[in-house]
């Protein structure tokens, strides 16, 4: 049985230098793989490329498996224009498969994981779920970065910010008593 997911970025977003643009990655749940679309510019054929995850169970580590991935040199060029979090969640996906949960549940707990909320105390969070979400933040960063020659780029921009209310550690009185 093969399920895809939404790639969750625009066809547009993804883009090698080897002429390849990725168009739809899915998942593949027995035997465990990433199933990826792609296209090559220069003739205009799409190829679909499966990546096994050999070894792979419902004990495996996520990060373990994203890095694997990343490393090998037969799947990195086609993952390496992918969001690092997209990865994180397919391969979620699959490990939430094998451990017995239903497919609408793993994507309604991986939507959940992949909010942002600024009020979350990230310190309460296991090491695979804060990776992620540190991801997600390095890619959002990633988009929202202008750099030199980009539409709208200000070099040295300076703002005043509104008075915070201070804290007790961060007040003169607390240096006086060391």
């Amino acid at each position: 049985m093969q399920t895809r997911l939404p790639c969750r970025c625009t066809v547009g977003d993804i883009k090698m230098g080897d002429g390849i643009e990725v168009k739809r990655c899915g998942v593949k749940f027995t035997p465990p793989a990433l199933v990826l679309n792609y296209l090559i510019k220069d003739t205009g054929k799409m190829h679909r490329r499966t990546m096994p995850l050999r070894h792979f169970n419902k004990n495996s580590s996520v990060d373990a498996t994203v890095d694997e991935l990343l490393s090998n040199p037969r799947h990195s060029k086609y993952l390496k224009c992918m969001p690092k979090f997209q990865l994180y969640r397919l391969v979620s996906i699959i490990k939430d498969k094998l451990s017995g949960m239903s497919l609408e549940e793993s994507l309604a707990r991986n939507d959940e994981i992949d909010k942002l909320d600024p009020e979350e105390d990230l310190n309460k969070l296991d090491d695979e779920t804060l990776r992620r979400k540190k991801s997600i933040m390095e890619d959002t960063f990633e988009k929202n970065l202008k750099k030199p020659g980009d539409p709208g780029f200000e070099y040295d921009v300076q703002m005043d910010f509104d008075e915070v209310e201070a804290c007790e550690w961060d007040s003169e009185e607390s240096e006086q008593e060391f």
